[in-house]
């Protein structure tokens, strides 16, 4: 039988911890170990984990969502699997065995599975009229990730397994052997498009997964900081530029200005604009940090062409689907497919 962990980053908000600790120990399939990495919490969490069951990374300062998952992987010493779980998620108790089994199921090799992550606290949670939080991540020729699904009805366009390339790292099970090849989270990122960037990484080297939606988890969303926090907005405005930076080299440019420009609109609709612009000032001046430290690093240039080209696609289809949200009626309507 193979041995899973579950690694969960955490800062702050104890009281997060026991719901998604109780889900944990409800599961068919129990999970072999609990390891909670903790950015430095000044709230008594490392307490509380550890009186749940848990054992506590101390890290002692808050080095961002990649640092400590990548440390809790490191502790994860004979896993197997690990599951990479936020810690304001709870998941249903078939959630981990449905995962494992699908894995198992496929033909073709699966490097990691994701289910149906459903918004917490909708008062229709647990009936048709959910909404979505997301279900597998795309990322445009933008260089805009789209989290396929966020703010829609469910609806049976969720409830079809596919074979995905990029999982969100709210609530995913991954095998240990994928960070062996690929590598672990990059640091650079600190928190917010992390996963997307690993996800790249997956596409470029051909390791994809599952989406199977009957494998079902409940996320608060941006419990810690806010959807709209002016650090998130800053924080991922400049990740955006380390993607671009990182991944994008001899890409076409008017997609991405075109990309950038539209998310730093939808940041001013929400009173965020300078936190944008802040964020960006903040991504070239790293990015160059970060193209000095990966210069013996060669892009993919025309398989990297492929796989922006596929991700916009199958934007556009959830898109028509299920109704346009403003951002990606405005990107196709400037780029047409």
């Amino acid at each position: 039988m193979p041995r899973v962990i579950a690694v969960i980053p955490h800062w702050n908000r104890r009281d997060l911890l026991a719901p998604l600790f109780a889900s944990l120990d409800a599961q068919i399939r129990r999970f072999d170990e609990i390891i909670v990495a903790d950015n430095g919490s000044t709230d008594g969490s490392p307490e509380v984990a550890e009186h749940l069951g848990g054992r506590v990374l101390r890290l002692g300062t808050n080095l961002g969502f990649a640092a400590a998952v990548n440390r809790g992987m490191e502790a994860a010493v004979g896993a197997d699997w690990i599951a990479i779980l936020n810690n304001d998620v709870t998941v249903e108790p078939a959630w981990l065995a449905t995962l494992l089994a699908a894995a198992a199921a496929e033909r073709e090799r699966v490097w990691f599975a994701t289910g149906k992550i459903l918004r917490a606290g909708n008062p229709q949670a647990q009936t048709h009229q959910a909404m979505i939080d997301g279900a597998f991540d795309e990322i445009s020729r933008g260089a805009c990730a789209c989290r396929c699904g966020a703010g829609k009805p469910d609806s049976a366009v969720w409830d079809q397994p596919r074979r995905i390339r990029f999982a969100p790292m709210t609530a995913a099970l991954f095998s240990r052997e994928l960070f062996t090849g690929i590598g672990p989270l990059d640091e650079f990122f600190g928190s917010y498009l992390e996963d997307v960037d690993f996800g790249l990484r997956c596409a470029l080297a051909d390791r994809d997964g599952v989406y199977i939606p009957s494998a079902r988890a409940y996320h608060r969303g941006s419990a810690t900081l806010g959807e709209w926090n002016s650090d998130t907005v800053r924080q991922i405005s400049r990740n955006q530029v380390l993607l671009v930076a990182k991944h994008f080299h001899g890409q076409a440019a008017w997609p991405i200005v075109a990309g950038q420009l539209l998310w730093g609109m939808l940041a001013l609709r929400h009173g965020r604009g300078l936190s944008y612009l802040s964020g960006k000032i903040s991504g070239v001046r790293e990015a160059r940090r970060l193209k000095r430290a990966r210069a013996c690093q060669v892009p993919k240039k025309e398989k990297l062409r492929e796989i922006l080209a596929a991700g916009e696609q199958t934007i556009l289809e959830v898109q028509r689907q299920t109704g346009f949200d403003w951002y990606w009626r405005t990107y196709f309507w400037l780029l047409p497919r």
